[in-house]
This record gives C-alpha cells, structure tokens and sequence, in this order.
C-alpha cells in the first residue's frame, strides 16, 4: 500500500531506528515506547492484520518469532521476560493497520489479562 507508514518505513521512505532488518521483516524501535525496550517487528508484505495470514505467508509468523527471540537476548530482556503482542481491528487496539508485533520488555510488565 502506498500511503501505509509502515510500509514506508519498510521501504526506507521514513527513517526509523532500524534494530533488524531482513529481506522478509523490519524491527525498529516504537517512537512512543511503553517500556524501556519497545519494538516494532513488522512484515515487508503489507498485511492488515493476522486476519490476513494463510497457507501461503503462515511461515511468516515463525520468522517473526525467531527475530523476536533473537532481539529479545540482544536487548537482555529474554531472562526475566517480555511481552509479545499483537492487535486486531479497532476493538483489539489496532491504529495502524499493517500487522505488527510489540516485543516490550525491560521492566515488570502489569498482567492485563
């Protein structure tokens, strides 16, 4: 998609501080960071949301996870834990609508669940 800020910022139209990159993810860090580690894994591939994952793409989500893990041992949040996250439409807290994952850590995390 042509206006998708995350697309952009995949495409390098936008600078962001970029902690990964790959030919198929981006990692960089969140401008409004909830904690002291908060970063931003998104797919190059403009995916509104996990709604859009199939058969084709579904070996994303475990690259995704491995980047999560290997970021999360760089950053040394993987010991004492961290919190990934995902949102889904407007009532599941989604604002921007290209599926992304939160990898937040750093601090005691409140349970919210």
């Amino acid at each position: 998609m042509q206006d998708c800020i995350f697309c952009k910022i995949g495409r390098g139209e936008i600078p962001s501080a970029i902690v990964y990159e790959d030919d198929r993810i981006i990692a960089f860090k969140d401008i409004n960071p909830l904690a002291p580690v908060h970063l931003l894994l998104i797919p190059r591939e403009h995916l509104t949301n996990i709604l859009d994952i199939n058969e084709g793409n579904v070996d994303l989500i475990g690259h995704i996870h491995l980047v999560a893990n290997k970021l999360a041992k760089e950053a040394g949040i993987a010991e004492k834990g961290f919190r990934i996250v995902t949102n889904c439409n407007e009532e599941g807290g989604q604002i921007i609508f290209h599926m992304h994952y939160h990898l937040i850590g750093g601090e005691e995390l409140k349970n919210f669940a």
